[in-house]
C-alpha cells in the first residue's frame, strides 16, 4: 500500500475518462496513471524488496488518489520521493523508447519536436540534443521558447508569433529527419510535409484533437500515400502500453541521467495558474484544464498534502 504524494497529469487522462482507450470500462472509474509516493504497508512477498516508508513510483490505472494499492513488481524504487522522478515514469519513457525504436536517431540528423516545452518534449529535445542531432522545437511562448533554449534546443518556433510553415520551408528547405507529434491537426499536417527524404514521423498524440467529442481533428491525408512514397517517409504511431518490455530498461537509464545531472526534469505545480499551486486531488481537474490552455512549461504534478491524523 502506497501512500500518494505526487501525481503526474497527462494529456490522455482525458482520452480515458472519455471512454476512448477500454470502451469495457463504465464509469464510475478511478482515474491517472502515474504517482510517486512512500510504502506505508506491505503484502508478505513485498515484505523482501520494500521497506515501509520507502520512496516508490508507479504506473498503474486509478493512480489519483491518496493511498494505492500497487503490486511489488509494478512499483520503481527511488532514492526519495521527488516529483521529478514522477515526469519520468510516462513522459520521459515514452521519449526515450519512442525515439530510440523508431527514431533512428544519429549525429546531425534534424528533429523537429512539437509541443517542445510540454511534459514529455522536454525529454524529446534532451534525449535528441544528447544524441547530437539539431533540434528544432515549437512552442507558444517566449517563456517556454526561453525554456527550450536552456535545455539545448537549437531552434525554437514561437507559432503565435512566427509562421511555423515558412520558418520550416526557410531554415530547412530539404525538410527534418525525425518528427516527435504530440499535437494532431493543423500541426500534424505540417510536420508532414517537412519530412525529409527517408524522415520519420512518430505520432505520440494529437492533443487538439482529445477535447473533441470525437476524440480527432481530421488531417489532410488524402494524398498520404503519394507524399509518403515520394520521400520514401514513414508514419509511425508510439503508445507506451505496447513497448513494456522496454520500459525497465528505459527508466533505469533515465534514472542515472537525473541523477547524474544530464536530465533537467522540468515540473510544473500550477504556480502561475488563475488559481494557483496544485495541491490536493480536487485541484486535478484544474491541472487538466491548465494543459489544455498549454500553459504549463514541463511537466504537470498535482501534490497531495497527506494529514499527520490519518488512520492508515
Amino acid at each position: 500500500l502506497f501512500s500518494s504524494r505526487f501525481v503526474g497529469i497527462n494529456a490522455s487522462d482525458i482520452n480515458y475518462s472519455a471512454g476512448r482507450y477500454d470502451t469495457s470500462v463504465k464509469p464510475p472509474f478511478d482515474i491517472g496513471f502515474e504517482g510517486v509516493g512512500d510504502v506505508v504497508a506491505l503484502g508478505l512477498s513485498a515484505s523482501a524488496d520494500y521497506s515501509v516508508g520507502q520512496a516508490v513510483a508507479y504506473v498503474k490505472a486509478g493512480s489519483f488518489a491518496e493511498y494505492t494499492v500497487v503490486p511489488a513488481k509494478q512499483a520503481v524504487p527511488l532514492p526519495s520521493a521527488k516529483p521529478e522522478f514522477l515526469t519520468l515514469m510516462v513522459s520521459g519513457a515514452t521519449a526515450y523508447i519512442s525515439l530510440k525504436e523508431l527514431g533512428e536517431l544519429s549525429e546531425g540528423k534534424k528533429v523537429l519536436v512539437t509541443a517542445a516545452a510540454g511534459g514529455t518534449g522536454q525529454f524529446a529535445v534532451q534525449l535528441a540534443k544528447k544524441a547530437k542531432c539539431h533540434v528544432i522545437g515549437t512552442c507558444s511562448s517566449d517563456e517556454k521558447s526561453g525554456f527550450l533554449k536552456s535545455i539545448g534546443c537549437d531552434r525554437t518556433i514561437n507559432y503565435k508569433t512566427e509562421n511555423v510553415e515558412s520558418v520550416l520551408r526557410k531554415d530547412y528547405p530539404d525538410g527534418v529527419d525525425v518528427v516527435y507529434e504530440s499535437v494532431g491537426g493543423k500541426m500534424f499536417d505540417l510536420a508532414l510535409n517537412s519530412l525529409a527524404t527517408k524522415g520519420c514521423l512518430i505520432v505520440i498524440g494529437f492533443i487538439t484533437g482529445y477535447q473533441n467529442p470525437t476524440g480527432l481533428q481530421p488531417v489532410k491525408a488524402e494524398l498520404l500515400p503519394a507524399k509518403l512514397l515520394k520521400k520514401s517517409a514513414s508514419i509511425q504511431g508510439f503508445f507506451l502500453n505496447h513497448y513494456l518490455s522496454e520500459y525497465k530498461m528505459a527508466l533505469k537509464h533515465l534514472l542515472k541521467m537525473y541523477e547524474r545531472g544530464d536530465l533537467v526534469c522540468e515540473v510544473d505545480f500550477g504556480d502561475m495558474s488563475p488559481e494557483g499551486k496544485f495541491t490536493g486531488l480536487e485541484s486535478v481537474f484544474r491541472a487538466v484544464d491548465y494543459m489544455y490552455m498549454g500553459k504549463n512549461i514541463g511537466k504537470i504534478v498535482v501534490e497531495l498534502p497527506h494529514s499527520v491524523n490519518s488512520k492508515l
